[in-house]
């Protein structure tokens, strides 16, 4: 919503302007509210806690992606790789009929995890060896762009919910 009002700031007449910037203003100490009563309630619980520093151990997995799989994905350690990512909904799904073979496309599960696991992503295939590699060599193999970055958000889902379930942080050799 605040990247909505700065947008909508720009183009609005000289009349509006100064409410616009107080809801942008608003929206800004509401956000930092928040996040110090995530960080507080984060700090209360020794679970949460150690989860969160081993998620971001993870390059490419920062205090808002943490956060995101902490609060909204609370299975995670507790499923195995297909359960998962099924959950999440990176797993591919068929559409296939007799012979006639279709796309795989992913679909279903939470949405708002599967948007924040987007993004890491492309943080983590610009700045995290594994998953560069993996999606390097998906795109010398041929694969659509799109495609191979889906196949690393299972990858790094699937990394994450083993280093949770053994309660590991990372280690680029893995």
């Amino acid at each position: 919503m605040q990247v909505a009002e700065k947008n909508r700031l720009s183009r609005a007449a000289e009349s509006v302007q100064t409410d616009i910037k107080d809801h942008i203003e608003q929206m800004q100490q509401r956000i930092e509210t928040l996040n110090q009563q995530i960080q507080s309630l984060a700090q209360q619980q020794q679970d949460w806690q150690r989860k969160d520093a081993i998620l971001q151990s993870v390059k490419g997995i920062g205090k808002v992606t943490a956060a995101l799989c902490l609060a909204a994905l609370p299975e995670l350690g507790t499923l195995s790789e297909k359960q998962i990512a099924r959950l999440v909904g990176v797993a591919p799904i068929n559409h296939d009929s007799d012979k006639h073979k279709g796309k795989r496309i992913i679909a279903g599960g939470r949405t708002s995890v599967r948007c924040g696991f987007y993004m890491s992503t492309l943080v983590a295939i610009r700045h995290n060896p594994v998953i560069r590699t993996f999606y390097e060599r998906l795109l010398a193999k041929g694969k659509l762009k799109k495609v191979a970055l889906v196949a690393c958000m299972r990858k790094l889902l699937v990394i994450l919910n083993a280093m949770i379930r053994d309660n590991k942080s990372w280690q680029a050799s893995a």
